[in-house]
Formats: structure tokens, sequence, C-alpha cells
């Protein structure tokens, strides 16, 4: 199955970063009414957003920006000590009304066109599994998209990202907002050394709370509540000890 894409150029694009590959694949939803909003609100030069590539409920993939140009889809994010994630990345936007709109399910001809364009994009760019990333982990203080519900399992399996299974949730010690001290420490370099935007201070504040809520939506989404339980934690070992025997 290959894709083929409906042409629907949006006017909010610039030039990528001399010398700068991609190296990022955002995945989004839209958070909005109906498609065709979001559609249009996408090529509203006033509204100055964009994305690469749209997909509906039915699995149509319309391409708004080419490639090899950056599309305004990020804004104000990081991820690894980069801050122009627009000019590194190919953003995708998936049809979803998103938390705002009741957190629909992802419809199964939505999810095999996103999985099918993603291993497309993965085909033309040198793109790793770890930096297949939401939106949320890039601006985890501000969006959400797309969403716990998204599966990246299933990506993962078709090899579009990086998975761990995690780990189950049990009873027992957490960290959570305003512990201090060593053990916090430790989660946020293992967050940070992911490539999260966290600051290593031995504190537990609000960037912290929005950075493991964050990791939980992605990696490990049956809990979602910002608190590093045991589950939290050694999910995040786990995917830390992947990166490193890949590597």
């Amino acid at each position: 199955m290959s894709i083929t894409c409906i042409e629907r150029p949006s006017p909010n694009f610039n030039e990528r970063p001399d010398g700068r590959a991609v190296d990022i694949l955002l995945l989004h939803y839209t958070g909005m009414e109906s498609g065709e909003a979001a559609a249009s609100r996408l090529c509203d030069p006033e509204a100055k957003v964009s994305a690469h590539y749209i997909v509906d409920e039915a699995g149509a993939v319309t391409r708004m920006v080419p490639e090899h140009l950056r599309a305004w889809h990020a804004g104000m994010a990081s991820w690894a000590g980069e801050s122009d994630i627009n000019g590194v990345s190919i953003g995708i936007e998936i049809v979803n009304g998103g938390h705002d709109f009741g957190c629909p399910p992802y419809p199964e001809a939505q999810m095999q066109a996103v999985e099918t364009l993603s291993l497309e994009i993965l085909s033309r760019h040198p793109i790793p599994a770890r930096r297949v990333l939401a939106h949320s982990d890039v601006a985890p203080a501000r969006k959400a998209d797309p969403g716990e519900w998204f599966d990246w399992a299933r990506l993962a399996r078709a090899g579009v990202g990086l998975w761990v299974e995690p780990e189950p949730i049990i009873d027992g010690p957490v960290l959570a907002p305003g512990d201090r001290g060593d053990t916090v420490a430790e989660l946020q370099f293992m967050l940070a050394d992911y490539g999260y935007g966290l600051e290593v201070l031995g504190r537990y504040d609000e960037n912290t709370k929005a950075v493991v809520t964050a990791f939980q939506r992605h990696f490990r989404p049956e809990k979602v509540d910002g608190v590093a339980d045991i589950s939290t934690v050694a999910t995040l070992r786990r995917l830390v000890d992947a990166v490193k025997a890949a590597s």
C-alpha cells in the first residue's frame, strides 16, 4: 500500500535552515470540531500555522507543505537541545477532536494511513526511532496531542518510533510535585537524557510534572497524572536502556 495525496497547498511555510537535515517526525491531533475546519485553518495565511500533511478519519491524506520546506506546526518547542523543531521536522496533523471534543478514537482507516505515510517519510529521511514524537513531547507545558489514546505501540510494531511495554501499575512510593532530592534529580536526568526539555534541579516543579505527564501520555498511557510512580520510573528506565542497547 502506498499513499496518494490530495494537494491543498498552504501559504504558511518558509525555507529550512541551511545544512539541516530532517530528523524528527512529529505527530499531532487537530483538536478542532471538524477536519475541514482544521484544514482551512492550516491554509489560512492569518493563522500562521501549517503542517506537511493532514490525515482525515477515512484515511485520506492531504499534502499542504512539501517535505523540503519548513511548515509551521510545532510552535514554541524543544527536543534534545533543539529549539527550532519546525526547522528539522515533518509534521502530520491527524483529524481528531482531541481532549476538547471527547477524545474520540482514531479509526482503523486513519491509523493505517498514518502508519503508511510515516513509513514512506522514514524511507526518505533518516529519522531515528527515538525522534518519532508527539507534539506533547516537544511542548509538554502547552500541548497534549495526539493524546494518551493514540496507538503508539501499533506504529512501533510497524517500524515507526520507539516503544517498550509499560511496567504494570502497582502501589508504592511516588515522586510528586514538591518533592526534592537525589531521586528527583535522577528522574529529571533520565527524562532529559531521552530528549525532554527539562533541567536537572533536584526539585519536582511544575515543569517536571508537565514533562512526566507528556511521558505518560506517550509511553505509559494507562494513568496520566504527572506523578512519577513506580510504573512510570520503571518504564522510563526501560526506554532509556532500549536506546542505549540500540546505539
